[in-house]
Protein backbone atom coordinates (compact mmCIF):
# COMPACT_ATOMS: atom_id res chain seq x y z
CA UNK A 1 0.00 0.00 0.00
CA UNK A 2 1.39 3.14 -0.56
CA UNK A 3 1.22 6.49 1.23
CA UNK A 4 0.88 9.94 -0.12
CA UNK A 5 3.93 12.16 1.43
CA UNK A 6 2.96 16.37 1.98
CA UNK A 7 4.95 18.75 -0.60
CA UNK A 8 7.56 19.89 1.92
CA UNK A 9 11.53 20.36 1.74
CA UNK A 10 13.10 17.01 2.51
CA UNK A 11 13.80 16.79 6.46
CA UNK A 12 16.65 14.78 5.44
CA UNK A 13 18.42 18.09 4.98
CA UNK A 14 20.39 18.85 8.07
CA UNK A 15 18.49 21.42 10.45
CA UNK A 16 20.43 23.70 12.74
CA UNK A 17 21.39 22.84 15.93
CA UNK A 18 19.55 24.33 18.90
CA UNK A 19 21.42 26.12 21.29
CA UNK A 20 20.00 24.38 24.12
CA UNK A 21 19.86 26.83 27.44
CA UNK A 22 22.18 25.33 29.39
CA UNK A 23 20.09 24.33 32.77
CA UNK A 24 19.87 20.22 33.16
CA UNK A 25 19.40 19.58 36.92
CA UNK A 26 21.54 16.40 38.55
CA UNK A 27 18.95 13.69 39.49
CA UNK A 28 21.64 13.19 42.24
CA UNK A 29 21.28 16.38 43.48
CA UNK A 30 17.68 16.85 43.19
CA UNK A 31 17.15 13.87 45.35
CA UNK A 32 19.72 15.33 47.64
CA UNK A 33 17.39 18.31 48.08
CA UNK A 34 14.32 16.74 48.68
CA UNK A 35 15.84 14.67 51.40
CA UNK A 36 17.63 17.72 53.25
CA UNK A 37 14.46 19.31 52.97
CA UNK A 38 12.86 16.04 54.83
CA UNK A 39 15.38 16.46 57.29
CA UNK A 40 14.57 19.92 58.13
CA UNK A 41 10.96 19.10 58.42
CA UNK A 42 12.41 16.24 60.80
CA UNK A 43 14.21 19.56 63.12
CA UNK A 44 11.20 21.29 63.10
CA UNK A 45 8.93 18.63 64.58
CA UNK A 46 11.84 17.74 66.89
CA UNK A 47 11.77 20.88 68.15
CA UNK A 48 8.30 21.00 69.63
CA UNK A 49 8.15 17.42 70.39
CA UNK A 50 7.02 16.59 74.00
CA UNK A 51 10.20 15.75 76.57
CA UNK A 52 7.63 13.35 78.77
CA UNK A 53 5.38 11.67 76.75
CA UNK A 54 2.64 9.92 77.66
CA UNK A 55 0.82 7.13 75.26
CA UNK A 56 -1.86 10.08 74.44
CA UNK A 57 1.39 12.24 73.26
CA UNK A 58 2.98 8.87 71.94
CA UNK A 59 0.00 8.71 69.71
CA UNK A 60 -0.73 12.67 69.18
CA UNK A 61 3.54 12.92 67.97
CA UNK A 62 3.67 10.03 65.21
CA UNK A 63 0.42 11.90 64.06
CA UNK A 64 2.27 15.02 64.30
CA UNK A 65 5.59 14.31 62.31
CA UNK A 66 3.40 12.19 59.62
CA UNK A 67 1.82 15.70 59.21
CA UNK A 68 4.35 17.32 58.54
CA UNK A 69 5.84 15.05 56.30
CA UNK A 70 2.74 15.16 54.47
CA UNK A 71 2.21 18.80 54.17
CA UNK A 72 5.81 18.69 52.42
CA UNK A 73 5.64 15.39 50.77
CA UNK A 74 3.01 17.38 48.35
CA UNK A 75 4.93 19.99 47.37
CA UNK A 76 7.59 17.93 46.44
CA UNK A 77 4.70 16.08 44.29
CA UNK A 78 4.01 19.03 42.34
CA UNK A 79 7.26 20.64 42.09
CA UNK A 80 8.12 17.46 40.06
CA UNK A 81 5.45 17.82 38.23
CA UNK A 82 5.56 21.60 37.39
CA UNK A 83 7.00 20.80 34.02
CA UNK A 84 10.35 22.86 35.11
CA UNK A 85 12.94 22.67 32.38
CA UNK A 86 16.20 21.95 33.76
CA UNK A 87 14.25 18.78 35.48
CA UNK A 88 12.72 17.83 32.22
CA UNK A 89 16.26 18.01 30.35
CA UNK A 90 18.24 16.59 33.15
CA UNK A 91 15.97 14.10 34.46
CA UNK A 92 13.53 13.21 32.41
CA UNK A 93 9.76 13.13 32.34
CA UNK A 94 9.45 9.36 32.65
CA UNK A 95 12.02 9.32 35.60
CA UNK A 96 10.21 12.17 37.23
CA UNK A 97 7.14 10.43 36.63
CA UNK A 98 7.74 7.52 38.41
CA UNK A 99 9.81 9.79 41.63
CA UNK A 100 5.95 10.98 41.37
CA UNK A 101 3.80 8.17 41.33
CA UNK A 102 5.84 6.61 44.37
CA UNK A 103 6.51 9.94 46.67
CA UNK A 104 1.76 9.75 46.01
CA UNK A 105 1.97 6.41 47.69
CA UNK A 106 4.06 7.74 50.53
CA UNK A 107 1.61 10.99 50.47
CA UNK A 108 -1.45 9.02 50.69
CA UNK A 109 -0.11 6.96 53.59
CA UNK A 110 1.09 9.71 55.09
CA UNK A 111 -2.00 11.34 55.57
CA UNK A 112 -4.42 8.68 56.62
CA UNK A 113 -1.70 7.38 59.04
CA UNK A 114 -1.66 11.25 60.39
CA UNK A 115 -5.25 11.28 60.71
CA UNK A 116 -5.60 8.22 62.25
CA UNK A 117 -3.30 8.88 65.17
CA UNK A 118 -3.82 12.72 65.36
CA UNK A 119 -7.52 11.54 66.49
CA UNK A 120 -6.20 8.66 68.19
CA UNK A 121 -3.90 10.66 70.55
CA UNK A 122 -7.01 13.38 71.33
CA UNK A 123 -9.84 9.96 72.13
CA UNK A 124 -7.07 8.21 74.25
CA UNK A 125 -6.38 11.63 76.08
CA UNK A 126 -9.83 12.67 76.27
CA UNK A 127 -10.94 9.07 77.49
CA UNK A 128 -13.52 8.38 74.64
CA UNK A 129 -14.10 6.31 71.29
CA UNK A 130 -12.46 7.04 68.25
CA UNK A 131 -15.81 8.21 65.87
CA UNK A 132 -16.72 10.41 68.82
CA UNK A 133 -13.19 11.85 68.62
CA UNK A 134 -13.11 12.56 65.01
CA UNK A 135 -16.43 13.80 65.24
CA UNK A 136 -15.72 16.60 67.70
CA UNK A 137 -12.14 17.09 66.08
CA UNK A 138 -13.88 17.95 62.57
CA UNK A 139 -16.66 19.72 64.00
CA UNK A 140 -14.90 21.94 66.65
CA UNK A 141 -11.23 22.63 65.65
CA UNK A 142 -10.71 25.72 63.12
CA UNK A 143 -10.30 24.31 59.13
CA UNK A 144 -10.13 20.54 60.53
CA UNK A 145 -13.24 19.81 58.54
CA UNK A 146 -11.65 21.33 55.25
CA UNK A 147 -8.78 18.83 56.01
CA UNK A 148 -10.88 16.39 56.38
CA UNK A 149 -12.16 16.68 52.68
CA UNK A 150 -8.88 17.34 51.70
CA UNK A 151 -7.60 13.83 52.99
CA UNK A 152 -10.41 12.14 51.38
CA UNK A 153 -9.40 13.70 47.95
CA UNK A 154 -5.89 12.68 48.43
CA UNK A 155 -7.22 8.96 48.97
CA UNK A 156 -10.03 9.26 46.16
CA UNK A 157 -6.81 10.36 44.12
CA UNK A 158 -4.04 8.07 45.24
CA UNK A 159 -6.99 4.89 44.31
CA UNK A 160 -7.77 6.17 40.89
CA UNK A 161 -4.04 6.19 40.22
CA UNK A 162 -3.53 2.65 41.19
CA UNK A 163 -2.22 0.92 38.02
CA UNK A 164 -5.04 -1.65 38.31
CA UNK A 165 -7.63 1.49 38.20
CA UNK A 166 -5.57 3.49 35.77
CA UNK A 167 -5.87 0.98 33.17
CA UNK A 168 -9.17 0.91 33.21
CA UNK A 169 -9.81 5.10 32.61
CA UNK A 170 -8.89 6.83 29.88
CA UNK A 171 -6.35 9.18 29.87
CA UNK A 172 -8.71 12.50 29.82
CA UNK A 173 -10.76 11.18 32.88
CA UNK A 174 -7.92 10.06 35.02
CA UNK A 175 -6.18 13.36 34.36
CA UNK A 176 -9.63 15.15 35.12
CA UNK A 177 -9.43 13.56 38.66
CA UNK A 178 -5.66 13.78 39.44
CA UNK A 179 -6.18 17.49 39.13
CA UNK A 180 -8.00 17.11 42.29
CA UNK A 181 -4.93 16.97 44.08
CA UNK A 182 -4.34 20.88 43.50
CA UNK A 183 -7.95 21.41 45.29
CA UNK A 184 -6.68 19.25 48.27
CA UNK A 185 -3.48 20.88 48.86
CA UNK A 186 -5.59 24.31 48.83
CA UNK A 187 -7.86 23.04 51.47
CA UNK A 188 -5.65 21.46 53.80
CA UNK A 189 -3.43 24.20 53.87
CA UNK A 190 -5.08 26.24 56.69
CA UNK A 191 -4.87 23.96 59.27
CA UNK A 192 -1.81 23.56 59.45
CA UNK A 193 -1.34 26.94 60.78
CA UNK A 194 -4.04 26.95 63.11
CA UNK A 195 -3.86 23.81 64.68
CA UNK A 196 -0.19 22.95 63.94
CA UNK A 197 2.14 23.04 67.27
CA UNK A 198 4.88 23.90 64.91
CA UNK A 199 3.32 27.12 63.60
CA UNK A 200 1.12 28.30 66.26
CA UNK A 201 4.00 30.33 67.56
CA UNK A 202 6.75 30.57 65.45
CA UNK A 203 6.64 32.92 62.49
CA UNK A 204 9.69 32.16 61.06
CA UNK A 205 8.28 28.61 60.17
CA UNK A 206 5.00 30.00 58.92
CA UNK A 207 6.99 32.30 56.68
CA UNK A 208 9.41 29.63 55.41
CA UNK A 209 6.54 27.07 54.69
CA UNK A 210 4.10 29.51 53.17
CA UNK A 211 7.06 30.29 51.06
CA UNK A 212 7.86 26.66 49.68
CA UNK A 213 4.09 26.64 48.66
CA UNK A 214 3.86 30.02 46.64
CA UNK A 215 6.99 28.99 45.13
CA UNK A 216 6.01 25.62 43.89
CA UNK A 217 2.56 27.31 43.00
CA UNK A 218 4.61 29.97 41.21
CA UNK A 219 6.67 27.31 39.13
CA UNK A 220 2.70 25.70 38.32
CA UNK A 221 0.67 28.65 37.09
CA UNK A 222 3.93 30.01 35.44
CA UNK A 223 5.20 26.47 33.17
CA UNK A 224 2.02 24.80 33.05
CA UNK A 225 -0.35 27.89 31.95
CA UNK A 226 1.45 30.63 31.05
CA UNK A 227 4.17 29.55 29.63
CA UNK A 228 2.50 27.68 26.68
CA UNK A 229 0.22 30.39 25.97
CA UNK A 230 3.60 32.42 25.55
CA UNK A 231 4.84 29.85 23.40
CA UNK A 232 1.72 30.69 20.91
CA UNK A 233 1.71 33.69 20.28
CA UNK A 234 5.66 33.63 19.75
CA UNK A 235 5.95 30.69 17.42
CA UNK A 236 2.27 31.11 15.69
CA UNK A 237 1.89 27.13 15.16
CA UNK A 238 -0.20 25.67 12.52
CA UNK A 239 -0.58 22.85 11.05
CA UNK A 240 -0.05 22.21 7.41
CA UNK A 241 -0.07 18.75 5.58
CA UNK A 242 -1.15 15.50 8.12
CA UNK A 243 0.51 12.19 6.21
CA UNK A 244 -0.17 8.80 6.42
CA UNK A 245 3.33 6.81 6.65
CA UNK A 246 1.19 3.67 7.49
CA UNK A 247 -2.12 2.39 8.13
CA UNK A 248 -2.29 3.32 11.51
CA UNK A 249 0.69 5.86 11.41
CA UNK A 250 0.39 9.48 10.56
CA UNK A 251 2.89 12.19 10.46
CA UNK A 252 1.37 16.02 11.55
CA UNK A 253 4.09 18.89 9.33
CA UNK A 254 3.25 22.25 11.38
CA UNK A 255 4.80 25.84 10.28
CA UNK A 256 5.57 28.47 12.17
CA UNK A 257 7.61 31.58 13.36
CA UNK A 258 11.61 31.16 14.65
CA UNK A 259 11.30 27.74 15.53
CA UNK A 260 14.62 27.25 16.53
CA UNK A 261 13.77 29.32 19.99
CA UNK A 262 11.81 25.99 21.06
CA UNK A 263 15.36 24.92 22.28
CA UNK A 264 13.87 21.61 21.21
CA UNK A 265 16.81 18.97 21.21
CA UNK A 266 16.61 15.86 18.95
CA UNK A 267 14.87 12.66 21.38
CA UNK A 268 12.30 14.93 23.33
CA UNK A 269 8.90 15.55 22.88
CA UNK A 270 5.83 18.09 22.81
CA UNK A 271 2.57 18.23 24.71
CA UNK A 272 0.38 19.32 21.97
CA UNK A 273 -3.15 21.19 22.07
CA UNK A 274 -4.58 21.11 18.96
CA UNK A 275 -7.42 24.29 18.45
CA UNK A 276 -9.72 21.75 16.69
CA UNK A 277 -13.21 20.83 18.16
CA UNK A 278 -13.07 17.64 20.08
CA UNK A 279 -9.22 18.05 20.42
CA UNK A 280 -8.78 21.80 22.50
CA UNK A 281 -9.31 20.48 25.95
CA UNK A 282 -6.38 18.04 25.99
CA UNK A 283 -2.37 18.26 25.44
CA UNK A 284 -1.45 14.99 24.45
CA UNK A 285 2.80 13.68 24.38
CA UNK A 286 4.01 13.10 20.78
CA UNK A 287 7.96 13.32 19.97
CA UNK A 288 9.61 14.66 17.70
CA UNK A 289 10.44 12.89 14.80
CA UNK A 290 12.55 14.91 12.64
CA UNK A 291 15.01 17.95 14.06
CA UNK A 292 13.27 21.13 14.73
CA UNK A 293 13.62 23.34 11.48
CA UNK A 294 13.40 27.06 11.87
CA UNK A 295 10.03 26.87 10.11
CA UNK A 296 9.19 22.98 10.47
CA UNK A 297 8.33 20.76 12.82
CA UNK A 298 7.18 17.17 12.46
CA UNK A 299 5.61 15.40 14.98
CA UNK A 300 4.72 11.04 14.22
CA UNK A 301 1.31 9.61 15.32
CA UNK A 302 -0.09 5.87 16.17
CA UNK A 303 -3.82 6.27 15.83
CA UNK A 304 -4.53 3.98 18.85
CA UNK A 305 -6.80 6.24 20.98
CA UNK A 306 -9.67 9.00 20.61
CA UNK A 307 -7.47 11.78 20.97
CA UNK A 308 -4.53 10.38 18.23
CA UNK A 309 -7.39 8.92 15.69
CA UNK A 310 -9.11 12.68 15.34
CA UNK A 311 -5.84 13.70 14.73
CA UNK A 312 -6.01 12.26 11.19
CA UNK A 313 -8.70 14.30 10.39
CA UNK A 314 -7.54 17.65 11.68
CA UNK A 315 -7.63 20.61 8.75
CA UNK A 316 -4.28 22.66 7.68
CA UNK A 317 -4.45 25.77 8.91
CA UNK A 318 -5.53 24.61 12.56
CA UNK A 319 -3.13 26.43 15.37
CA UNK A 320 -1.61 24.52 18.09
CA UNK A 321 -0.11 25.78 20.90
CA UNK A 322 3.11 23.47 21.77
CA UNK A 323 4.30 22.82 25.43
CA UNK A 324 7.40 21.72 26.30
CA UNK A 325 10.33 20.80 25.07
CA UNK A 326 10.43 17.65 28.05
CA UNK A 327 12.28 14.75 27.82
CA UNK A 328 15.76 13.67 28.62
CA UNK A 329 15.80 11.05 25.88
CA UNK A 330 18.92 13.12 23.94
CA UNK A 331 22.61 13.41 23.10
CA UNK A 332 23.09 14.53 27.06
CA UNK A 333 23.00 10.99 27.71
CA UNK A 334 25.34 9.90 25.74
CA UNK A 335 28.70 8.67 27.28
CA UNK A 336 30.44 6.12 25.18
CA UNK A 337 31.85 6.95 21.50
CA UNK A 338 29.51 4.43 19.69
CA UNK A 339 25.85 4.02 20.00
CA UNK A 340 23.19 1.66 19.34
CA UNK A 341 19.64 2.96 18.66
CA UNK A 342 16.68 -0.20 19.15
CA UNK A 343 13.70 1.16 18.33
CA UNK A 344 9.87 -0.55 16.95
CA UNK A 345 6.51 0.99 16.60
CA UNK A 346 6.22 4.61 16.39
CA UNK A 347 8.89 4.33 19.16
CA UNK A 348 11.39 5.07 16.53
CA UNK A 349 10.33 8.64 16.08
CA UNK A 350 12.96 9.88 18.68
CA UNK A 351 15.25 7.35 17.25
CA UNK A 352 14.66 9.58 13.83
CA UNK A 353 15.85 12.52 15.27
CA UNK A 354 18.72 10.98 17.03
CA UNK A 355 20.00 8.84 14.34
CA UNK A 356 20.70 12.36 12.02
CA UNK A 357 22.07 14.00 15.06
CA UNK A 358 24.10 12.19 17.40
CA UNK A 359 27.29 13.58 17.80
CA UNK A 360 29.09 10.21 16.68
CA UNK A 361 31.95 9.64 14.04
CA UNK A 362 31.41 7.79 10.35
CA UNK A 363 30.16 4.30 11.58
CA UNK A 364 29.70 4.13 15.13
CA UNK A 365 26.23 4.59 15.10
CA UNK A 366 23.80 1.71 14.26
CA UNK A 367 20.07 1.64 14.12
CA UNK A 368 18.26 -1.39 14.46
CA UNK A 369 14.79 -1.26 13.45
CA UNK A 370 12.22 -4.21 14.46
CA UNK A 371 8.81 -4.79 13.33
CA UNK A 372 6.97 -7.69 12.03
CA UNK A 373 5.75 -6.75 8.68
CA UNK A 374 7.19 -4.58 5.89
CA UNK A 375 3.79 -2.27 6.22
CA UNK A 376 4.92 -1.49 9.23
CA UNK A 377 8.34 0.10 8.43
CA UNK A 378 8.23 3.84 8.49
CA UNK A 379 10.91 6.38 7.55
CA UNK A 380 12.78 3.92 5.67
CA UNK A 381 13.89 5.59 2.80
CA UNK A 382 14.67 9.03 5.37
CA UNK A 383 17.01 6.21 7.41
CA UNK A 384 18.61 4.80 4.36
CA UNK A 385 19.58 8.60 2.99
CA UNK A 386 20.97 9.44 6.14
CA UNK A 387 23.05 6.40 6.29
CA UNK A 388 24.12 6.60 2.96
CA UNK A 389 25.00 10.16 3.95
CA UNK A 390 26.83 9.93 7.35
CA UNK A 391 28.36 6.59 6.60
CA UNK A 392 26.29 4.80 10.16
CA UNK A 393 24.72 1.45 10.03
CA UNK A 394 20.84 0.66 9.74
CA UNK A 395 19.18 -2.80 9.63
CA UNK A 396 15.36 -3.45 9.63
CA UNK A 397 14.20 -7.17 11.67
CA UNK A 398 11.34 -7.65 9.98
CA UNK A 399 9.27 -10.70 10.51
CA UNK A 400 7.86 -12.84 13.68
CA UNK A 401 9.78 -14.85 15.32
CA UNK A 402 8.69 -18.09 13.75
CA UNK A 403 9.33 -16.61 10.43
CA UNK A 404 12.51 -15.81 11.17
CA UNK A 405 13.42 -19.29 13.29
CA UNK A 406 15.15 -17.09 15.52
CA UNK A 407 14.84 -14.27 18.00
CA UNK A 408 16.04 -11.30 15.98
CA UNK A 409 16.90 -9.48 19.56
CA UNK A 410 18.60 -12.47 21.23
CA UNK A 411 22.46 -11.55 22.47
CA UNK A 412 23.94 -13.93 19.74
CA UNK A 413 21.71 -11.64 16.61
CA UNK A 414 23.08 -8.48 18.52
CA UNK A 415 26.40 -9.66 18.91
CA UNK A 416 26.15 -10.46 15.27
CA UNK A 417 25.20 -6.87 13.85
CA UNK A 418 26.55 -4.76 16.28
CA UNK A 419 30.30 -6.09 17.42
CA UNK A 420 31.26 -4.87 20.57
CA UNK A 421 28.12 -4.44 22.05
CA UNK A 422 29.11 -3.65 25.27
CA UNK A 423 30.86 -0.70 24.29
CA UNK A 424 27.99 0.73 23.00
CA UNK A 425 25.25 3.84 24.43
CA UNK A 426 21.64 1.82 23.83
CA UNK A 427 18.95 3.98 23.15
CA UNK A 428 16.03 1.98 23.37
CA UNK A 429 12.04 3.09 22.38
CA UNK A 430 9.16 1.08 21.30
CA UNK A 431 6.63 -0.92 21.99
CA UNK A 432 6.62 -2.82 25.77
CA UNK A 433 6.82 -6.30 24.28
CA UNK A 434 9.70 -5.18 22.05
CA UNK A 435 11.34 -3.28 25.25
CA UNK A 436 11.02 -5.75 27.79
CA UNK A 437 12.62 -8.34 25.30
CA UNK A 438 15.79 -5.99 24.09
CA UNK A 439 16.70 -4.92 27.97
CA UNK A 440 16.71 -8.92 28.71
CA UNK A 441 19.08 -9.56 26.15
CA UNK A 442 21.34 -5.75 26.68
CA UNK A 443 21.72 -7.18 30.31
CA UNK A 444 22.63 -10.49 29.22
CA UNK A 445 25.16 -9.09 27.06
CA UNK A 446 26.99 -7.10 30.01
CA UNK A 447 26.07 -3.97 28.79
CA UNK A 448 25.90 -1.52 31.75
CA UNK A 449 22.24 -0.32 33.46
CA UNK A 450 23.70 2.98 33.31
CA UNK A 451 24.07 2.99 29.31
CA UNK A 452 20.93 1.78 29.00
CA UNK A 453 18.57 4.73 27.87
CA UNK A 454 14.59 4.72 27.41
CA UNK A 455 11.99 6.74 28.08
CA UNK A 456 8.21 5.82 28.52
CA UNK A 457 5.65 7.89 27.91
CA UNK A 458 2.90 5.93 29.96
CA UNK A 459 0.83 7.90 32.56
Amino acid sequence: MTFDRPVTRSLTERAPQPQVPPSRAHPGAVLGAIHLGAAMVLLLWWGNAETSPTLADWLTEVGRITGLLAGYAVVVLLALMARVPALERGIGSDRLTRWHAMGGRYTVTLVVVHGLFITWGYAVAANTGLVEQGRTLVLTYPNLMMATVAGLLFVMVGAVSARAARKRLRYETWHFLHCYTYLAVALAFSHQFSTGKEFVDNPTARVVWSAMYVVVALLLIWYRFLAPVRLAFRHQLRITDVCHESHDIVSIYMTGVELHRLYAEPGQFFRWRILSKGLWYSANPYSLSAPVHPDLIRITVRLSGDHSRALAAVKPGTWVFPEGPYGAFTSGRQTQPKVLLLGGGVGVTPLRTLFETLPVAPGDLTMLYRASREADIIFRDEFEVLAAQSGHHVHFLIGTRDELGYDPLSVPNLGRLVPKLIEHDVYVCGPDGMVAAALRSLREAGVPERRIHLESFAF
